[in-house]
């Protein structure tokens, strides 16, 4: 049957001649596939067959709150990898032998019945900041003694590409001596190969560009001394020459096109529970993650060791992406900048240590200069320290946390005093405040009781919880107080099994879930002004946590169901709220609706825009009423997402298994029926005449 861009009637779209459709029809909509669904969904001469209607009226001309353009944002925090063997391009593993383990990483090569010694050394370093390095003896002339390096999971090699090796190296006896370097693959084989000669008695930094000639997901680098003697070596590193922008020290370019992809209204950095630390002194210190990489300080990763189903005793952070570069990716895709600073407090499911109240004074101050770091002028010590990494123009810092997660009464007297103190110098600066890891119980009411008396800006919601929990709460803003505290929906995602199951999947019912949830929170606009999933990266060999966002392997990246409904949502966000009323939704046993919506207007192009999620098993029909004056365009642009099973997962092997599916369709005019097929998000933009 031909299918063309315009509706046909109900036999004819499910293949009756007749006209006549069955009831039983219908339901076995899911059963013929989404292509022929998602073909034909607006029947432009209404639908008689259905076993009742949902009524979906929009109020257009009554628009009611901005939805602000922080609404759909995403959180980043360096768990399953997510930067030191993902986000950040870096593909040696503890380049600077700083690990606990100096050589965790590193084994010895001896090529050809070579022989050698390796020490890691600390006397006279090359930087004092990261004092330990490498000493290489070759202890005869042949060409097979030296290093190698298995990276993060292996290195991902790709036929074709440049890479760029780096080392600060010092001879320190022989004559004439070079470095071999090589790229091996999982099967032995040389995917590249470069040698670097004259080599000083001086530390010097050495480059060389290796070009492979095939592709390889678990390759590794081999150092190797050509001749007889004695070489240090330290930060060792290799980058491919395609980082994002090209920027050297930079950004793995498929993971970061992923985020610009989704246009986040914000990025939150840098976590979570990393912030925080187990204890005080492994807390994330922002200035100890800016200046030349070398400069900075490694730090032992929150989640190394956290989860015993899932250790990984080589996650440390290099923190070669730092803030500065936190603060540019965030330029870079258009997000507004939202750092997370400790507030004097570590992680409370850890040691929960406090800096007592009168020496909270240097974690106040760092909050201060962050400010100045990111927006001061270049006359400024800290701006200053910005223009001298690269950008002389600030950052236009808006937002900014004030601890990560807290609850109870320590952390309500710490964030008393930072609110005091930043709000006398930065009253511009909005602040984000805690509620704690759940979103409900009597110390997440406590927080809200004690952050209204506050003032508080914002408050930070976090909710891991089964797919019926997101269903159940898509009305949970509407009972909240209009005035105070805006919230932030910080942390969000349907567990398919229970939170911190290494069980949970990444499927579509989540997804499915998280789109009525986000209905309620967007509906809701003059209350949550910011929401984002979590974790939002995971490496499929190093993960620590899940359901994630993005999952990647050393070579490939693909986005999950709950991606391209974060997608969908950000994309099609509008400006301003139009006032809706749903009636006639499916309702479960006990009265809950499995039927959402929302409405809104983008101010930029005019168009309406109706979001609506079927979370029933069987088709529905919607009869969409755009009251008020406004003309249409015949034409209007239907999106959806679906799959065949609630069970249905994207994967390496099939990335887009589920994912969008556009149309462009016609309408009669303001007044039409539109059949959305079960467990499935549709979205409709109207444009007005």
């Amino acid at each position: 049957m031909k299918m063309p861009g315009l509706i046909q009637r109900c036999g004819g779209f499910l293949g009756n001649p007749s006209g006549s459709c069955p009831k039983s029809k219908l339901a076995d909509i899911p059963k013929r596939g989404w292509p022929a669904v998602l073909g034909c969904c607006l029947w432009l001469t209404g639908v008689l067959c259905a076993q009742g209607r949902i009524a979906i009226t929009v109020q257009t001309d009554e628009p009611g709150a901005n939805i602000s353009s922080t609404m759909w944002g995403v959180f980043f925090e360096d768990i399953n990898f997510g930067t030191d063997g993902g986000l950040y391009a870096e593909l040696v593993k503890n380049r600077s032998f700083e690990f606990p383990d100096p050589l965790m990483g590193w084994t010895t090569v001896r090529q050809a019945g070579a022989s050698g010694t390796v020490e890691v050394r600390d006397a006279d370093p090359f930087n004092q900041a990261n004092p330990h390095y490498l000493r290489v003896n070759a202890a005869d002339a042949s060409a097979g003694f030296g290093i190698s390096n298995e990276g993060f999971r292996g290195m991902g090699i790709r036929h074709g590409a440049d890479y760029r090796f780096s080392a600060q190296v010092r001879e320190v006896a022989g004559s004439a001596l070079n470095l071999r370097l090589e790229l091996i693959g999982s099967d032995g084989r040389t995917l590249a190969h470069g040698v670097l000669g004259g080599l000083g008695r001086s530390w010097q930094r050495r480059t060389a560009m290796l070009h492979a000639s095939a592709t390889d997901a678990k390759a590794h680098l081999n150092v190797l001394i050509e001749g007889q003697g004695t070489v240090d070596l330290d930060m060792v590193s290799l980058f491919p020459k395609d980082t994002w922008k090209n920027r050297p020290n930079g950004l793995r370019a498929d993971l970061v096109q992923m985020l610009a992809d989704l246009k986040p209204g914000f990025l939150r950095f840098p976590g979570g529970c990393i912030v925080e630390g187990r204890r005080l002194p492994l807390r994330y210190q922002w200035k100890k993650t800016i200046g030349p990489p070398a400069d900075r300080e490694l730090n032992i990763n929150r989640w190394n060791d956290e989860f015993k189903h899932r250790p990984t005793p080589d996650y440390y952070q290099s923190f070669g992406l730092g803030f500065f570069e936190f603060f540019q990716l965030c330029e870079d895709v258009g997000a507004e900048p939202l750092p997370i600073l400790n507030c004097g407090m570590a992680c409370q499911f850890n040691s929960g240590e406090v800096v007592p109240l009168d020496q909270l004074g240097p974690y106040i101050q760092d909050a201060l200069d962050l400010i100045e770091f990111a927006n001061g002028p270049a006359t400024t010590q800290w701006g200053a320290r910005r223009a001298a990494m690269g950008h002389l123009q600030p950052f236009h810092l808006k937002l900014l946390g004030v601890g990560n997660e807290q609850w109870g009464l320590q952390y309500f007297e710490r964030y008393a005093l930072f609110a005091k103190a930043l709000k006398a110098q930065h009253p511009e600066i909005k602040l984000v405040s805690a509620a704690g890891p759940a979103p409900g119980g009597d110390q997440f009411d406590l927080a809200w009781s004690r952050l209204r008396e506050l003032k508080a800006d914002i408050v930070d919601e976090h909710c891991y919880d089964l797919p019926a929990w997101f269903l159940d709460s898509t009305t949970r803003y509407d009972h909240y107080e209009r005035s105070g505290p805006k919230v932030f929906m910080g942390e969000y995602a349907a567990q398919s099994v229970k939170t911190v199951s290494p069980e949970n999947r990444n499927n579509w019912e989540c997804a499915l879930a998280e789109a009525a949830y986000m209905t309620g929170l967007e509906r809701n606009a003059d209350v949550v002004v910011m929401a984002s999933y979590a974790p939002l990266f995971a490496h499929v060999d190093a993960w620590q946590w899940t359901p994630d966002l993005i999952w990647f392997d050393n070579l490939h990246v693909y986005g999950t169901p709950s991606y391209y409904v974060q997608q969908l949502f950000s994309l099609n966000r509008g400006d301003v709220i139009l006032p809706s009323q749903l009636t006639g939704t499916p309702l479960t046993a006990d009265r809950r609706p499995r039927f959402y919506a929302t409405a809104s207007r983008d101010r930029s192009s005019g168009d309406i825009i109706l979001k609506m999620v079927n979370a029933s098993t069987v088709p529905q029909v919607a009869s969409v009423n755009l009251a008020g004056t406004l003309q249409i365009n015949s034409t209007a642009k239907v999106i959806q997402l679906g799959a065949q099973h609630l069970a249905d997962e994207n994967s390496f092997d099939r990335p887009l298994l589920v994912s969008p599916s556009t149309k462009a369709v016609k309408l009669p005019g303001p007044r039409f029926d539109y059949v959305i097929p079960g467990s499935s998000l549709a979205i409709i933009r109207i444009k007005p005449h």
